[in-house]
C-alpha cells in the first residue's frame, strides 16, 4: 500500500473533514476525496462516516488509522536510520589495537567517538600480533587496526599516526631513573631487563635487543612478563627495568618510575582496507586525523 495514502487517512482522521485535511496537505478537496474513495475500494470497507458536520473513522477506519500511524512512524525511522548510516553516525565498527596504543591518544579518541556517535556499535579487540591484526583487517574481521609495524600488502592502506619515545621503566629509587633529560641507551646495561617472551611479542622483544646492540650493551634478562601489568609488577618488585612506549606512564604503577630513552621513537600506524567506504570508518579516521603525529592534540 502506498505510504502516501496512509498519510491521507491519518490526515483526514486528525482534521475531522476532507476539506480541512486537503488544506493541510496542500491538495484540492476533489483530489483527496478521489484518493479516499480509491482506498476504500481497495480495502473493501468504508473508512469514515459523517457525524454532525465532520467525519469520524468507522471501525475499519480506526483499525487502519492506528496501523497507519505505526507504519508511517516506522517508515520515518527507517529514513532516519539511512541518513545516520550515510553520515557515518550509525553502524558497526570493529577496531583492533596494540596494547601500547590504548594508553596513548587512542583511548581518548575512542571515548570521544562513543560520546559523539552513541549509535555506532563499537567493538574493540586487543592483540599482541601486528601480523594477525593486518590479516584480520584484510579478511573483514576488523575495520581498522592500530598497530606498530607497517604493512606491505597493496590491498591495505597504512598511515603513520602517532609517534612517541620509548621509555625505561625502573624500580622507584633506582639511579637510572634520575638525571637531566632522556636516559642514554647505555643505561640499558645498568639494570637487568624485564622482557616480553619472544613467542608472545617477537617484534617488541627483538626491538629491545636491537636497542641493546645499538648501545653496545649485552643485555641481562631479569624476568619475562606476558602482559604490561605483569611486566610493571616485576619492575616494581625489583626484577629489573622494562622498555615500553612512553604512554605507559599513564598506568601510574606504584613503585615504578620512567625516563625517556634518548634517540628512540615508536610509531603507531592505522591500517584499513583499501577502498573501504564504510561511512562510520571514515568518520573515525577523521577524528583520528585530528591527533597530530608529534603527539600533540589540537585544541578543541
Amino acid at each position: 500500500m502506498d505510504l502516501r495514502l496512509l498519510g491521507y487517512v491519518v490526515a483526514i482522521a486528525e482534521a475531522g473533514s476532507i476539506s480541512a485535511a486537503a488544506r493541510n496537505l496542500n491538495l484540492t478537496q476533489p483530489t483527496l476525496s478521489r484518493q479516499l474513495r480509491e482506498l476504500e475500494r481497495r480495502v473493501g470497507a468504508e473508512l469514515f462516516e459523517r457525524e454532525g458536520r465532520g467525519l469520524v473513522p468507522t471501525a475499519a477506519g480506526n483499525a487502519l488509522v492506528d496501523r497507519a500511524r505505526i507504519v508511517l512512524a516506522q517508515a520515518q525511522a527507517a529514513l532516519e536510520d539511512v541518513r545516520l548510516a550515510a553520515e557515518g553516525r550509525s553502524g558497526k565498527l570493529t577496531v583492533t589495537f596494540a596494547g601500547s596504543g590504548i594508553n596513548g591518544p587512542l583511548g581518548a579518541v575512542l571515548g570521544r567517538l562513543r560520546r559523539e556517535l552513541p549509535q555506532v556499535a563499537l567493538r574493540l579487540e586487543e592483540s599482541f600480533s601486528d601480523t594477525a591484526m593486518s590479516a584480520g583487517v584484510l579478511d573483514g574481521r576488523y575495520d581498522l587496526a592500530v598497530q606498530r609495524l607497517p604493512v606491505r600488502d597493496p590491498r591495505l592502506v597504512t598511515h603513520e599516526w602517532w609517534h612517541e619515545p620509548m621509555a625505561l621503566f625502573v624500580p622507584d629509587g633506582h639511579p637510572v631513573g634520575f638525571g637531566p633529560g632522556p636516559a642514554p641507551l647505555a643505561a640499558l646495561g645498568q639494570i637487568p631487563l624485564v622482557l616480553w617472551p619472544r613467542e608472545v611479542s617477537p617484534q617488541s622483544h627483538d626491538e629491545i635487543l636491537a636497542l641493546c646492540a645499538k648501545a653496545g650493551v649485552v643485555p641481562r634478562i631479569g624476568a619475562e612478563g606476558r602482559s604490561v601489568q605483569t611486566v610493571l609488577a616485576l619492575v616494581a618488585a625489583g626484577f629489573g627495568g622494562a622498555v615500553l612506549s612512553d604512554s605507559h606512564r599513564a598506568l601510574r604503577r606504584v613503585g615504578v618510575i620512567a625516563r625517556p630513552l634518548a634517540g628512540t621513537r615508536t610509531t603507531l600506524r592505522l591500517v584499513w582496507r583499501r577502498g573501504d567506504r564504510n561511512p562510520a570508518l571514515e568518520r573515525l579516521r577523521a577524528v583520528l586525523a585530528e591527533v597530530r603525529p608529534d603527539g600533540e592534540q589540537p585544541p578543541r
